[in-house]
Parts: C-alpha cells; sequence; structure tokens
C-alpha cells in the first residue's frame, strides 16, 4: 500500500499525465493542500473521494510543522490500508508544498511507502504559453522573484512568484533584460494574461511568471535560414535535393533536441 504524490501539472485537467490520471482513479482516497488542485482532481475522482486536509496561511514554522504533522497523522493510516494520493500542482517536487509532506513522513511514519508521479511543471510548459524558444545548449535559470525581487546574471531566467511586477521589471529593464509576463496560465481559474507590460499583471497574484533575457543574445540556429547552393538542384518545395545541402545533417531522433 502506497502514498502517492501526484503532480497535476499547470491548471488545465487535461494536461494530467496518464499515469497520475490512473493513480487517482484507483487510490482510495485523495487529498488536496487547496482549491485550485482540488478544482483540478475533481475531474478525475468524485467529489467524495477527495478527503479535507487544514494548511493555515501563514509563515510562523511551529504553527506550519503542527499543520503538516496532523496532515501525515491524518494520511498514513490511509495509506497502509490502501492507497491514498495526495495531489499538487506543477510537479510534486518543484516548488510544491509536497516535500513537506515528504519529508514529515519520513520522520513519523517511515514505514509508509511512497512514490512519486512526476507532473507538467510551468518550469516548461511555460514556454509554450509564452511562444519562448530556448535552443539546445542554451541555459536557463529559475528564480523566485516574490516581494518585487529582479535577480540578475544569467543570460535567461524564468521567474516564479512574481507578486510585485512593477518593481520586478524595474529592476530587469536597467539590468538589460527584456521580459514577458504569465498570469495563470493553463488555469481554468482566474484570467489568463501574457504581456510584456507590467501595468497589466500589476495586482498581486500568486500564480505569476516572467520570462526574462538579456538584450542582444546571439542565437546560432542552423534552421533559422535554409541556403541552397547555386548548383543544387532546388526540390518542388523550393528547397534543395535530400543529400545536396552543405549545411549539417539532421541527428537522429533520440539525439536531436
Amino acid at each position: 500500500m502506497t502514498l502517492y504524490g501526484v503532480g497535476l501539472g499547470p491548471g488545465e485537467a487535461d494536461l494530467v499525465t496518464v499515469r497520475g490520471q490512473r493513480v487517482l482513479e484507483t487510490a482510495d482516497v485523495v487529498y488536496s493542500p487547496g482549491r485550485l488542485s482540488r478544482t483540478v482532481a475533481t475531474h478525475h475522482v468524485p467529489e467524495s473521494k477527495v478527503g479535507d486536509l487544514d494548511f493555515p496561511m501563514t509563515r510562523d514554522p511551529e504553527t506550519l510543522r503542527t499543520a503538516w504533522k496532523e496532515a501525515a497523522d491524518e494520511i498514513a493510516p490511509q495509506a497502509r490500508e490502501g492507497d491514498a494520493a495526495f495531489v499538487t500542482l506543477g510537479d510534486p517536487n518543484v516548488y510544491s508544498t509536497f516535500g513537506h509532506l515528504r519529508r514529515t513522513m519520513d520522520a513519523f511514519h517511515p514505514n509508509v511507502d511512497l512514490e512519486i508521479v512526476p507532473g507538467v511543471s510551468a518550469v516548461t510548459a511555460f514556454t509554450t504559453a509564452l511562444d519562448v524558444e530556448i535552443d539546445a545548449g542554451a541555459g536557463l535559470a529559475l528564480r523566485e522573484a516574490s516581494g518585487g525581487a529582479s535577480p540578475t546574471g544569467p543570460d535567461r531566467m524564468v521567474l516564479f512568484k512574481v507578486t510585485d511586477a512593477p518593481a520586478t521589471h524595474e529592476g530587469l529593464d536597467a539590468a538589460g533584460y527584456d521580459v514577458t509576463y504569465g498570469r495563470r496560465l493553463y488555469m481554468e481559474q482566474g484570467e489568463t494574461a501574457v504581456t510584456g507590460d507590467p501595468e497589466e499583471v500589476a495586482e498581486r497574484d500568486y500564480y505569476t511568471l516572467a520570462y526574462a533575457e538579456k538584450r542582444g543574445i546571439e542565437k546560432d540556429r542552423a534552421t533559422a535560414k535554409f541556403d541552397v547552393d547555386d548548383g543544387a538542384e532546388a526540390g518542388e518545395d523550393g528547397g534543395a535535393e535530400a543529400g545536396e545541402t552543405d549545411g549539417p545533417t539532421a541527428e537522429t531522433e533520440e539525439g536531436s533536441a
């Protein structure tokens, strides 16, 4: 019998993985740490199957430790007698509340088997929503930017928890970054926004992220422009015949980006 930490993905119910959906459907009880994750979970399981847990909105460490121990004490018997799932938006190991539960279970209920089901994280999903391509070989740093923080240094950054976009933008712009903001991407709750104007997402929202890229980065993309040799015979689609280009050949599927 097992406790499963299940990543629900970035927010839309149909972005839950096939494995995650299967675990939710077969678990005896599904626990959720908040309203948004509960809403996604109930697309896949009946409301009656979802267990209630109470997590106070506080930064007091003693209060939080008490809440997590109570949650672990509630979940442990269910995971010993059957299968239980604890769901979280994104991935259970990326900026997730599940890490607190896992450590609490290890401390007080070490005999409970635990398995993690990864989910689609905003760390990668943001690229599609913001129409960003991270080239093979490019570096990408993950930073937190709550309270108007403006972390700098790497050429490309994805910033989580952008709760004061105007203040964050001011620092990033001065440091030479172009910034795009995304709010509540892939979420059915609240209004989704994608914008380069920080004022459009100025209202505090925990689910706002940003992609910052240094201006003037050189992007050497072999496929940015296809040149045909003067002597090469163009095919019907205007490209060179197979095997007659001077550029690098395509890699195998397993080795391509």
